[in-house]
């Protein structure tokens, strides 16, 4: 079995800790520290729990400048802008996760996912597995033979035979599935008037998105309700469909900051370390676990 290689999609965690976690946490200055307290956690956790010895975590900054706000203005439109309180906690946690040696990407035209699925690409020739810590049913695409995907706050962990289980199609299909049925989530639209399970249908008789909208004129005569007015909706809209899988599918070329392909973990900073424990106000239990997890004598005195 391959190393493995753990991908984290940060801005997943990061998110459910500043909505999760009391607001109780400042920092020397008074700005509320709550999602850096919980993101701690987590990555103490994994820390301690895997050992890896290879690990990158992977954050969002293309907010608004992604390449796909380019290909569709209304990309992710429908989610409110984060306050200031927050941005400031998510440069705070890409400090606290380079302070323990861990590998960070962020880049500003391309996504948490995208930059977790070119560093998996890379790996792969090196003898690396992916193990792709995301809840997010869009990285599944990723998954292939060894690779795993942990929804770490659930405890589940899936391979690219569980991707069928969950979602009714093959991983590699993830893309061309979210094209036709779309994803508000992120406010794709899809194709008007097919849903998850007509998605999935048609996926499994065509296998991809290609093959079906070169094979249109057989769609009406398939077992399913609907079928003929599927045909006409994805006659009229194939130009969109066409669009929204450029949309979802995930980027394998984005450019990464690391020259180190393998992404090592790298040797801890004590200084910004202990800086950053002590401006963040972190309690001594945490602070001897951030020492320790980074490899690093703790001195409380």
């Amino acid at each position: 079995m391959p190393q493995p290689l753990y991908l984290v999609d940060a801005s997943l965690y990061v998110f459910r800790a500043w909505h999760s976690m009391p607001d109780e946490f400042h920092d020397a200055e008074g700005w509320p520290t709550n999602a850096v307290h919980g993101f701690a956690r987590f990555v103490l956790e994994l820390l301690e729990r895997e050992r890896p010895r290879h690990i990158a975590i992977a954050f969002d900054e293309a907010l608004d400048s992604c390449f796909r706000n380019a290909l569709y203005p209304q990309y992710k439109a429908n989610r409110p802008p984060a306050p200031e309180e927050l941005k400031r906690q998510f440069v705070l946690c890409k400090a606290l996760c380079a302070a323990l040696g861990l590998n960070v990407m962020a880049h500003g035209e391309y996504e948490a996912d995208d930059l977790i699925g070119s560093a998996l690409h890379r790996a792969r020739p090196e003898g690396l597995r992916g193990v792709i810590v995301s809840a997010d049913k869009d990285l599944s695409q990723l998954l292939m033979e060894h690779d795993e995907q942990w929804d770490y706050a659930r405890g589940q962990r899936w391979t690219t035979a569980g991707v069928k289980a969950r979602h009714g199609v093959e991983a590699a299909q993830i893309a061309d599935y979210l094209a036709l049925c779309g994803d508000a989530i992120d406010n794709i639209p899809g194709v008007p008037g097919i849903g998850a399970k007509t998605a999935a249908v048609l996926l499994a008789h065509f296998g991809t998105l290609d093959a079906l909208l070169a094979r249109l004129d057989e769609v009406p005569f398939l077992r399913f309700r609907g079928a003929a007015q599927a045909a006409n909706r994805l006659r009229e809209h194939r130009e969109l469909a066409l669009l929204c899988r450029r949309l979802t599918t995930i980027a394998l070329d984005a450019p990464l900051a690391t020259h180190a392909a393998s992404l090592r973990r790298g040797v801890a900073d004590a200084e910004a370390l202990s800086s950053l424990a002590e401006s963040l106000r972190f309690g001594p239990m945490t602070r001897r676990r951030l020492h320790e997890a980074a490899g690093l004598p703790y001195n409380p005195g």
